[in-house]
């Protein structure tokens, strides 16, 4: 290959990166914030959303740096813009964590199978429940206020998994077919 299409290929390569990532960073904020559920229960407040459904398909589909920015600009994002400022530095470290390790375990080829996202999905699950453990820890100045979060990250995650296990098989045969992948 020339040096001119080696260059025009890695163009299209960063391109294709770049608007996959904008386009998951903006569907894991819309999904946070106009699909969500407030909890009355929390003692914190608290909110049950669809974000995670953007963010591990991003993150399963297009691969580890996709899912930590999506996830960690999307929800930070949200954080920032509907009053949660105080969680977005949390938010963005946790979740783009969350994204991170989710492409991680994903990536390789072999590790393209449904038992596979299920330990994914399972890792951002306690990624989730310490980092916001942590988080509110820090916030509240205690260690007994964070258990109340804990009922609603699993049922966050645990609806976000059901969701995803059904669409991703699908979801990456369509990007495979279109040359996403």
């Amino acid at each position: 290959m020339s040096t001119e299409a080696k260059t025009v290929t890695e163009s299209k390569s960063t391109i294709q990166f770049l608007v996959v990532t904008a386009i998951f960073i903006a569907l894991t904020y819309l999904f946070t914030a106009f699909i969500n559920v407030r909890l009355p229960i929390a003692a914190n407040g608290g909110l049950i959303h669809l974000g995670n459904v953007p963010l591990f398909i991003g993150a399963i589909i297009f691969g580890k740096k996709t899912g930590m920015i999506a996830g960690g600009v999307g929800m930070g994002l949200f954080d920032l813009l509907s009053g949660w400022t105080l969680w977005a530095p949390f938010t963005f470290v946790i979740v783009g964590l969350m994204g991170y390790v989710v492409g991680r375990i994903t990536e390789k080829p072999s590790h393209q199978k449904f038992q596979w996202y299920v330990v994914a999905i399972g890792a951002a699950l306690v990624i989730k429940i310490v980092g916001y453990y942590i988080a509110e820890a820090i916030i509240y100045h205690s260690l007994v206020a964070p258990v109340t979060s804990i009922p609603g990250n699993v049922v966050q995650i645990l609806v976000a998994a059901v969701i995803v296990l059904i669409v991703i098989a699908p979801l990456n045969v369509a990007a495979k077919k279109v040359g996403l992948k």
